[in-house]
């Protein structure tokens, strides 16, 4: 059974948040969602295909998990404060609940602004897009500004200052009841504590706003200066993860060796199995990415928690899972 209102919330909610960006001079663009290149990123499977043609051959293709591939190069190349809403896709993911394999993903980025700017903009821009005669409990609170040092503490009772080593990060899964492997990572126990624990304890009555994240946990941020923590949060409403932000890295030498080292442990883990290893942007750690923060929010998952639901299925016209059955 199609839900035709909800389709009707999706669009004035998309309608809003265009008018929103536009209005503040962001550009808005379009970009493929089939690549020949990814970066390189362990945990997100992607979905492949094959190009075929008579005159320049064939190779294989990937759907974009996220447009930031392609909207960095429009930032090096001038195009300021950008914003896109696409569909993105990602493999290997459960179906129901608030995940689909493809979903709608606003991705905005903010030429000479930082991590902590994002935050009020993001706070700004879900208020004033809100949807009308829908009035959510969150959105009438004080949003939570929380750092992961913090909250560990707070819910799981691990200080992240001794946890830098793996020994004790390691006694404190098992102190409270998990059992990491010898050889699992340090980012592997870490985030068996905070799934388990930490982030299922966040407030569920307001926007959550969880920053500085480890540094061991590698992504395209900055670094805090002189601490190992990187510039990165991510939004939590309802216990449900809705976006995630960086103050972008732009240094060239760092993300030279954030791809060598993030495509040596893709390729490792997924040598001998069926998972896609895709060929990786040789071009993209030259590029020269302006002082910006970039934001993405998953838009399925937004519009779920405006309408007071925990699941995007009723919200999807035609969601995989139902596809599947039939």
């Amino acid at each position: 059974m199609y839900n035709f209102e909800a389709a009707r919330k999706r669009s004035e909610l998309l309608m809003n948040i265009r008018r929103y960006f536009i209005d503040k001079d962001y550009l808005e663009v379009s970009t493929p969602t089939l690549s020949p290149y990814l970066i390189p990123e362990p945990t997100i499977k992607a979905f492949g295909t094959r190009f075929i043609n008579e005159f320049a051959g064939s190779r294989d293709l990937y759907l974009i998990p996220s447009p930031e591939i392609f909207m960095k190069k429009l930032l090096a190349a001038g195009s300021g404060s950008i914003f896109q809403i696409s569909q993105c896709f990602r493999n290997s993911e459960q179906l129901g609940d608030v995940h689909n394999p493809e979903f709608t993903m606003l991705e905005y980025y903010t030429v000479g602004a930082d991590d902590k700017d994002s935050i009020a903009i993001t706070e700004d821009m879900i208020r004033s897009t809100a949807l009308k005669g829908i009035a959510p409990q969150w959105l009438e609170e004080k949003p939570l500004v929380i750092t992961m040092s913090e909250a560990m503490m707070k819910y799981a009772g691990v200080d992240m200052d001794k946890a830098e080593n793996i020994n004790h990060l390691r006694k404190e899964a098992k102190r409270l009841g998990l059992e990491p492997g010898e050889d699992e990572s340090w980012d592997d126990t870490f985030n068996r504590i905070f799934l388990t624990y930490t982030e299922p304890s966040l407030p569920k009555d307001r926007e959550v706003y969880l920053t500085e994240y480890p540094d061991k946990i590698a992504c395209l941020a900055k670094n805090e200066k002189n601490r190992p923590v990187k510039k990165r949060w991510e939004m939590y409403i309802s216990g449900i993860e809705i976006a995630n932000c960086y103050d972008e890295e732009t240094d060239k030498n760092e993300t030279e060796k954030y791809f060598t080292e993030e495509n040596r442990k893709m390729r490792e883990l997924r040598e001998g199995t069926d998972d896609i290893i895709p060929e990786i942007d040789p071009s993209f750690p030259s590029l020269n990415i302006p002082q910006s923060s970039g934001g993405a929010m998953g838009l399925d998952r937004l519009l779920a928690v405006h309408l007071g639901l925990n699941c995007i299925e009723p919200l999807l016209l035609f969601p995989l899972s139902d596809m599947l059955r039939q």
